[in-house]
């Protein structure tokens, strides 16, 4: 009877301590976070700054296994965070941009000793008409056979934040629109079926490009801003970690990217829309579980200007001075840590500042 009681006492406990850091943390926390990786070439030495070593491509891969990580489908991924389905524990997405020979040469032969699954996004326009150093389409037919997924990441690979001077809001929305279906219905063509997923190319957008992206009709947008998947991560705002060049291709890297977690958001401001003028302003966040982060180390950045001091009130983390941009491009970032592990948790976006400000 002791004996009962004592069990019935320790189950309790447990529960009760579940409920506690469910309540604490929120419901977010009940699903896993999740890294979606990005490679553009193997092997290359002479493109220094999209490449990846061979020895550091299979150490990496290698690293997945041994720890127990899950090699799972970007398709997979999408529909869960559209149906707001738990994400799959201790779960990593490889994707590769662009479509070099250096995939099908040097990374499928490795991806497919370990059965990982993989999603290449092609710059079509780039395949199609046969660039040098390009897949064939008879080695996308020969990878796709044997599982591979290839997706979109636009026909002439434009920087599609850069608002064409002489374009008003409508052409410009026009110009992204004709480039995306463009590739999509060449693919479709190619491939037999459409397009689901859209990878920008060089990560840059602004509010007006995922709208005109979402319009076409894909169920998920990738982006090229650092960052982990979580509960609260948009299907149309999917981050991605680039694993490339000689600092973000080393196993040091590597292991502190797969380390961290999502910090999900209410929202920021500003919102992604082009900034319409050079007035300063404040950057500023609103946490979704302000709760679960040590006060002291949150923090905003932007690339113009670094790490800044802000100021927490409520839920809403603040720049204590404003600041006015410069630079055309800048990604910003909020990043704190956990009370419960001490481990980063960051959330990444973009602000795109139109030219002649």
């Amino acid at each position: 009877m002791r004996k009962s009681a004592t069990r019935f006492f320790f189950m309790a406990l447990r529960y009760v301590l579940l409920f506690l850091v469910l309540g604490l943390f929120g419901p977010g926390s009940a699903f896993a976070d999740l890294h979606v990786l990005i490679y553009h070439r193997f092997g290359e030495s002479r493109y220094p700054t999209t490449n990846v070593g061979m020895d550091s491509f299979h150490a990496q891969m290698a690293y997945l296994k041994k720890n127990g990580y899950q090699v799972v489908s970007l398709a997979s991924v999408a529909t869960a965070l559209r149906e707001k389905q738990p994400l799959p524990a201790r779960a990593v997405v490889i994707t590769i941009d662009d479509g070099y020979a250096s995939t099908y040469t040097a990374a499928w032969p490795v991806l497919k000793a370990y059965s990982y699954p993989f999603t290449v996004f092609l710059n079509v326009q780039a395949v199609n008409d046969g660039y040098h150093n390009f897949l064939t389409w008879k080695q996308i037919a020969e990878m796709r056979a044997a599982g591979v997924d290839f997706q979109d990441h636009g026909y002439a690979h434009h920087r599609f934040a850069d608002w064409p001077a002489n374009m008003d809001e409508s052409r410009y929305r026009q110009w992204i629109g004709a480039d995306l279906r463009k590739s999509a219905d060449i693919l479709a063509a190619r491939l037999g079926a459409r397009p689901k997923t859209f990878a920008i190319p060089y990560g840059e957008y602004n509010r007006i490009v995922l709208d005109e992206a979402i319009k076409v009709g894909y169920d998920a947008i990738l982006t090229q801003d650092p960052g982990v998947v979580g509960s609260a991560t948009s299907c149309f705002q999917i981050p991605r970690e680039p694993i490339l060049g000689n600092e973000w291709s080393t196993m040091d890297h590597f292991k502190m990217v797969l380390g961290r977690k999502d910090l999900p958001l209410r929202e920021h401001q500003p919102p992604l829309v082009p900034l319409r003028d050079g007035k300063p302003f404040h950057l500023s966040a609103r946490l979704l579980h302000p709760q679960q982060y040590q006060p002291s180390s949150l923090s905003i950045y932007v690339t113009e200007f670094g790490w800044l001091p802000v100021t927490l009130n409520g839920d809403t983390l603040t720049t204590d001075r404003p600041i006015s941009l410069r630079r055309r491009l800048n990604r910003v970032a909020v990043k704190g840590k956990e009370r419960a592990d001490g481990r980063t948790a960051i959330r990444f976006w973009m602000l795109v500042r139109p030219d002649g400000l």
